[in-house]
This record gives C-alpha cells, structure tokens and sequence, in this order.
C-alpha cells in the first residue's frame, strides 16, 4: 500500500507561502505572465492549486507580490470605476500620482520599469501583465479601443518617469493637485472621446 499524501499544506513550519512566490517568480521569468498558469505554479510549488489560490486570489495578485509590486489590479480597478464615467480621468491621475509619491511604492514600480527597459524578456512579462490584468480590463469595462487605454496609460507612465527618474523640473516638484488640474482633462479624452 502506498502511502499518498492529501496535497495542500505540507507538514512541519515550511514557509509554503514564500516557496509558492518563489516558485511564481521561476515560472513567470521563464514562461511569461500570459503562458505562466496557476496549476503550473502550484506544481513547481508542489502544492494544490487551491493552496495557491487560498495565499492569492488571483494570478494577477500572485504575479504582484512575486515581483513585489506594491499594488494589485484588483485593487485599483474598484477605485477608477467608483465614481461617474466623466471623473474617470481625475480619479486615474490622482491614484497613479499617489502611488508613486510614497518611496516603498513607488521604489518595486520603478525597479520593474528599469528591467523592463533593459531585459527582453522582463519587458515581455511586464507588456502581458499591465495589458492583461489592468489596461484590456478598463477598456472592456469602459466600451472603449484599447489603443485609448494604453494612450493614457503611455502618458500617465511619462510622467512617472519624468517626475522620478528624469527629475525633470517643474515637474518633479509639482504638487498633485496642479499635476491633476493639467492632466485630467487629457486623459479623460482617451477614456471618453
């Protein structure tokens, strides 16, 4: 008689959380967010499906914390949809600029963009994940092209990258309120027209 383990938890005080991250980041890094699957993270885990879903409920949230991104989609998606069609532009610009003004979130957001920017295949990972789990989603939500979506994202991206990498000045030291008052009403275009 052979003696078969149940999966899910395995015996003794292993970090199964971390050791599901770590086994995320492999499979990211060598299939890419697209092709990278909850089942094949849990195999190289060796863990029930379930118990990677128990830890994150979603690929995209798992994909967040494996490249120890701040944020989640999941997260940020209720905040640009709550609130009028009109707004959406303000409450996109206000959020981004928020995020990035905080060191600890801005400092994972950054980092990534940097692999990105020098890294094949890190740029590929990061092209399907920001498509995939947040820029296709508020264009299917919002009824609009795509191309609008990942328009306003370019733009909202420039500035991050301006304000924290370039420096570039006036812009670095704007406050968001006049940061908001210039920008909303350009990406409100891409959203609504």
């Amino acid at each position: 008689m052979t003696d078969r383990r149940r999966p899910g938890r395995r015996p003794g005080s292993a970090d199964t959380r971390g050791e599901i991250l770590t086994a995320a980041r492999r499979v990211f890094a060598e299939k890419g967010f697209d092709k990278a699957t909850v089942r094949g993270i849990a195999r190289e885990a060796q863990v029930d499906p379930a118990l990677v879903h128990h830890y994150f409920d979603t690929k995209e949230g798992m994909f967040a914390a494996a490249m120890e991104l701040p944020i989640n989609p999941q997260q940020i998606l209720p905040v640009l949809f709550d609130g009028p069609r009109e707004e959406i532009g303000e409450r996109l610009v206000r959020t981004i600029l928020t995020l990035t003004a905080d060191e600890k979130t801005r400092a994972p957001v950054l980092a990534l963009l940097r692999s990105a920017m020098s890294n094949e295949q890190a740029v590929g990972m990061v092209r399907e994940f920001f498509t995939s789990a947040l820029l296709y989603q508020v264009a299917d939500r919002l009824g609009v092209p795509q191309l609008r979506v990942e328009a306003g994202f370019a733009q909202m991206l420039g500035i991050v990258l301006a304000r924290y990498v370039l420096k570039l000045e006036p812009l670095a030291s704007a406050g968001h309120d006049e940061l908001v008052e210039i920008l909303a009403p350009t990406i409100q275009r891409y959203f609504t027209g």
